[in-house]
């Protein structure tokens, strides 16, 4: 095993020796390794923080360990057993931090839940359980008091944010593509003003903010290994406040894509309408106690609003000359672009329905 990450685990307290350290999961941000033990099974994770993009780790362990603790005392009150399979634990360095900082890299430790399983495609019955899971974990956090916890990527969510962003790109137009995309652009601003509804909306103080997941793919979910049922809700670096639209807005946009997210053959993307409904369902089943009537008519249009905001962040990193997403070629952004408007324009088509099927909870 590399000494290096042997000299790091021996800054956390672990209960059993490691003796083995290897590569695991699929994620793109921080580097994950599975921590196999004398036991012979894999015990613990340990994780590289990518501290250029959490650039507050502070916060960053602050807002993770006050999540997992809020949700362990809840299902403590429900008298939940196999709490440990239910929330994340993460281990304490000897300092007491969160983490351990080696002077150049942050780590951190967390038990490794067994007979676990993660999943990457959808259908309707695993929507509904995705759905029930993350408005779950909203419900469990929603009496968290306002500022507990921090932005942990300012503005993330931010529509007028990431508006500013393309034209501020379009302005600069540092790679000489913007009149190759301007029919792009102006599909991008004929919506402009209607996708920034959510901060109106908190501004005139009708809508608020809690606390969101803000990454609502399904492979951030954990299933029982043998009875397939839901365990718990990961990867929660960017649990912070925002709006509810933001964390049904995400699964509708990558679950309920008939295409891919980068998909060449637009005529295979558009929006699987028993998805949504599925998700929707579940979602309601556990949220609906904490919604306000406002934030459920406007679930749909958070699918729509979420959408819009990928298609604009792929085009402003195209126009930018590709600085923030890794592609595969160089029209990799312009595709995914265009994938994302198509379903943007599929979501639009249905509208209507998507909106009638709130109805039923107001």
């Amino acid at each position: 095993m590399n000494d290096t990450y042997l000299q790091i685990l021996s800054h956390f307290d672990l209960e059993e020796k490691a003796v083995e350290v290897t590569p695991f999961g699929n994620g793109h941000i921080n580097d994950t390794l599975k921590v196999t033990t004398s036991s012979g099974k894999g015990k613990y994770i340990l994780q590289r923080i990518n501290h250029h993009i959490f650039k507050n780790v502070d916060m960053l362990q602050h807002n993770i360990h006050t999540v997992t603790s809020h949700i362990r005392k809840k299902l403590e009150e429900r008298n939940e057993t196999d709490i440990d399979r239910k929330v994340l634990t993460f281990l304490p360095a000897k300092d007491g931090k969160q983490y351990y900082h080696d002077g150049e890299n942050y780590w951190r430790v967390c038990l490794m839940i067994p007979d676990s399983k993660s999943l990457e495609e959808v259908n309707p019955e695993l929507s509904f359980e995705a759905g029930k899971a993350f408005g779950d974990f909203q419900s469990m956090l929603a009496d968290l008091p306002e500022g507990t916890l921090g932005e942990t990527i300012p503005d993330f969510h931010n529509m007028i944010f990431r508006l500013q962003q393309f034209r501020d790109a379009l302005d600069a137009n540092a790679a000489g593509r913007r009149d190759k995309v301007k029919d792009l652009v102006e599909e991008i601003e004929k919506r402009a003003e209607a996708m920034c509804i959510q901060e109106d909306l908190y501004r005139e103080g009708k809508l608020r903010k809690r606390i969101n997941h803000c990454d609502t793919k399904v492979n951030n979910i954990l299933f029982d290994s043998n009875s397939g049922k839901v365990l718990c809700v990961i990867d929660l670096d960017t649990v912070m406040p925002g709006y509810v639209l933001s964390d049904i807005g995400d699964f509708i946009r990558t679950g309920a894509n008939t295409g891919a997210e980068d998909d060449p053959d637009l005529n295979r993307v558009n929006v699987n309408m028993e998805i949504f409904k599925a998700y929707t369902r579940g979602y309601m089943e556990t949220a609906r106690s904490f919604l306000t009537p406002l934030e459920i008519s406007l679930l749909p249009y958070g699918g729509r609003l979420l959408t819009y905001m990928q298609t604009v962040r792929f085009l402003t990193d195209y126009i930018n000359g590709d600085t923030y997403y890794k592609i595969h070629h160089p029209e990799h952004n312009l595709q995914r672009t265009k994938a994302q408007f198509k379903l943007l324009q599929s979501l639009e088509e249905h509208a209507e329905e998507m909106d009638g099927f709130m109805k039923t909870w107001l």
